[in-house]
């Protein structure tokens, strides 16, 4: 995406009634940090002096865009700010720095190119050449001699710094470097010293024959205590007051602290050398300094009123956990209560082959919640509610909102509870609110990775299962199955796992020409797309109800191999999620999973199976 800036939309977001904003700055430079910040104190001090003024905000100088493009950009773009436009958010023509756009080759010689340069440029000033490749090494370098000829100016580089023949007439160029830039902004954080001062507070005790003691302290509780080497002595003219403790010790300059209050408990006149009272000062701040990197810890006070839930039933092993490589085949005959099966399928021809298979549960996570009601009406026709052979309970079907909910969106929602389902696979707190006193199921969106969070959930909500934490590997899992009663979570054993979730839309914007679900014609009913990374594995995309996009892992995450320690753990629910599969491989993965909670195969079987059924093999992934 383009580097989001909104800076010129300050004004709106004031009115809006915003009253905080905040600046990400992961993995950039100090000149970043100063020069960004300080352009949005600037604007906003602008804003504020016209508020009171009455007048109408002058908008940003136009040298702030040039500052914000040469601090980093990969293009500036006021993001959903100004509303959703698919064919602007992302180019898709690089995705690393560029700079000011600085113009085009309109010559290029053995040892020089000519551009027609739409912005200032100076000698020393660094520029690459962009060929509308970026995943190739681009040619660039610092401007070593310029000869203004006309509206065109030639440019020379140090020699062998260029390969002139990977230049092209027409290429983009781009302005990446103003070093006289950097070291203006540079001087306005590194001259100064800290421009923002904590207040501490000073004590001073003690009288003649005697130390004198300091203590410093800060706001936070942080605070140091020393003694003088000296002995306070009687004083004969100009005694140790209030206003020469202040003098000497509120000498702050150059740190991050200013003195707060003084407190002279100082017995009588008394003195202590000047250069005593210096070293006392320059240590304790040393040492503050030091006590302030390392804060004092939180303390978990659990509230009476509040006791944690007790774990009961726990189905405790009568053996030794099996290690998960070691292909061991665990007996699932000493499991006290049977295992289940739940299958997540995104399309009718993967619910038949589901249906086939006779699963405990069955989730139906469809691109277009128009199809649901067809689907519940399908299993139905199938299932009429009955309790399936070798199944301890009727089977089940549950439907799956969009993970994403917006105000907007509450037809969606009230479109899944008319196709009138078992339940719903719920992914945020909007769907907890909304179908709240159905069955639900917590979706691993939830984050659930200890046992406060899940108690809370299923207290709350009455939560039927809560979906463990994608982020937990398998030592981390076994862990919080052992902390919680066997039948508050189900783990997803086999699944291709979902990377991020975008409000910009691929199919909108690189398959059609217009911005958003209004006029984009939905490509996304017609097209698969997935997205190629740097070493040519293909990404599969899918499209929602919202036009969100969701971007999954090409190779689906088996937890074969662990299956039997998550059962010992006290695991009795597992999910299998498909994603393009075709019905075979459907069937023939639950059939695989079904084989090994049965014992009739072993994890490491199963999981080289699974690399040779799928093109693209299986991966053990965050497990």
């Amino acid at each position: 995406p383009q580097d989001l800036a909104g800076l010129d939309l300050l004004p709106e977001l004031a009115r809006a009634g915003i009253a905080s904003l905040k600046i990400e700055g992961r993995l950039k430079t100090p000149e970043y940090v100063g020069s960004i910040t300080r352009l949005y104190r600037e604007a906003l001090d602008r804003l504020s002096a016209a508020g009171h003024s009455g007048e109408s905000p002058k908008p940003a100088d136009p040298e702030a865009r040039y500052t914000m493009e040469m601090a980093f950009s990969r293009g500036l773009y006021s993001g959903w700010l100004g509303g959703i436009d698919n064919q602007k958010l992302v180019h898709g023509r690089y995705g690393k720095k560029r700079g000011a756009y600085l113009g085009r080759v309109s010559s290029v010689s053995q040892e020089a190119v000519t551009i027609r340069l739409e912005i200032p440029l100076a000698k020393g000033d660094g520029i690459v050449f962009d060929s509308g490749h970026p995943a190739e090494k681009e040619e660039g370098g610092r401007v070593y001699e310029m000869l203004a000829n006309g509206k065109e100016t030639l440019l020379r580089f140090a020699h062998g710094h260029i390969d002139f023949s990977r230049i092209q007439v027409g290429n983009h160029v781009w302005k990446t470097s103003d070093p006289k830039l950097d070291r203006e902004i540079r001087r306005t954080y590194s001259e100064t010293g800290p421009n923002f001062q904590r207040p501490i507070d000073f004590r001073v005790e003690g009288e003649a024959g005697t130390t004198m003691r300091l203590l410093v302290s800060d706001p936070h509780g942080a605070t140091v205590e020393l003694e003088s080497t000296p002995l306070l002595e009687p004083a004969r003219n100009r005694p140790l007051s209030e206003e020469s403790l202040r003098e000497q010790l509120g000498r702050l300059g150059g740190t991050p602290f200013r003195m707060g209050t003084l407190e002279n408990h100082l017995a009588g006149a008394v003195i202590l050398p000047v250069s005593e009272l210096n070293r006392l000062r320059r240590e304790a701040i040393g040492l503050l300094e030091k006590a302030r990197a390392n804060p004092t810890p939180w303390q978990w006070n659990t509230p009476e009123h509040a006791p944690l839930a007790v774990a009961e039933n726990r189905v405790t092993p009568d053996r030794t956990t099996p290690d998960p490589a070691s292909g061991d085949q665990a007996d699932a005959a000493t499991a006290a209560s049977p295992v289940a099966l739940a299958v997540l399928v995104r399309n009718p021809a993967q619910l038949q082959a589901a249906l086939e298979c006779n699963v405990n549960t069955i989730y139906c996570d469809y691109e277009n919640p128009k199809d649901y009601r067809e689907a519940v009406k399908t299993f139905r026709s199938r299932t009429s509610g009955t309790r399936a052979v070798g199944l301890q309970s009727p089977q089940s079907i549950f439907l799956a909102p969009p993970r994403i909910f917006k105000p907007a969106d509450e037809w969606i929602l009230k479109m899944i509870q008319s196709a009138e389902p078992d339940g719903y696979l719920v992914r945020n707190h909007d769907d907890l609110r909304f179908f709240r006193g159905s069955r639900c199921v917590a979706d691993f969106s939830f984050n659930l990775t200890n046992r406060l969070a899940a108690d809370w959930f299923r207290e709350t909500y009455g939560l039927e299962r809560l979906t463990a934490s994608y982020d937990l590997n398998a030592i981390q899992l076994q862990a919080l199955l052992q902390a919680t009663p066997p039948g508050w979570f189900e783990v997803t054993i086999h699944q291709h796992m979902p990377m991020f979730h975008m409000e910009h839309c691929v199919f909108c914007a690189f398959l059609s020409e217009g911005t958003d679900f209004r006029n984009c014609g939905r490509p996304c009913d017609t097209h698969q797309v997935s997205l190629r990374d740097r070493v040519g594995a293909e990404h599969p995309l899918k499209a929602d109800a919202g036009c969100r996009n969701t971007v999954f892992q090409s190779r689906a995450q088996t937890g074969a191999e662990h299956l039997h320690s998550f059962v010992a753990a006290g695991a009795r629910s597992f999910r299998i999620e498909f994603l393009n599969e075709e019905s075979a491989t459907v069937t023939r993965t639950i059939a695989g999973y079904r084989s090994l909670i049965e014992g009739t195969i072993s994890g490491g079987d199963l999981w080289r199976e699974f690399k040779l059924l799928n093109q693209l093999g299986v991966t053990r992934g965050q497990l």
